[in-house]
């Protein structure tokens, strides 16, 4: 009885720890894939995709550039050298500054072209 109990676990681990078969383990080679690999062709699917989301908010950040360019050509205008400036320094209310250093030469204002107000 004893031996009847102990053979019926043992024939269970025998076959589950047996080889697999020898038509799964002779399986041909994946023969190389001529073009782009699956990986490939799913980054280029996702970053065409992007793309395709991006393209008006990128044609709408570039028109909004377009539109800036004569203000910050201006302020570029009136900022001689960022050498001559403190590091900007946030206030207790949240305002940045940036301070002029105090051995800066002095400032140079454009001259501009619309006429002053007469109050």
């Amino acid at each position: 009885m004893i031996r009847s109990t102990l053979f019926a676990p043992a024939l269970l681990s025998l076959a589950l720890l047996a080889p697999l078969p020898l038509a799964a383990q002779e399986a041909a080679p994946a023969e190389p894939e001529e073009g782009p690999s699956l990986m490939e062709r799913g980054l280029s699917l996702f970053f065409e995709g992007f793309r395709q989301e991006m393209e008006p908010a990128l044609d709408g950040m570039g028109q909004a550039l377009g539109e800036m360019k004569p203000a910050i050509d201006e302020l570029m205008g009136m900022i001689d050298s960022m050498t001559f400036y403190q590091m900007p320094e946030m206030l207790e209310n949240g305002d940045i500054i940036i301070r002029r250093k105090p051995d800066a030469p002095p400032v140079t204002l454009p001259e501009t072209e619309a006429p002053g107000v007469d109050l």
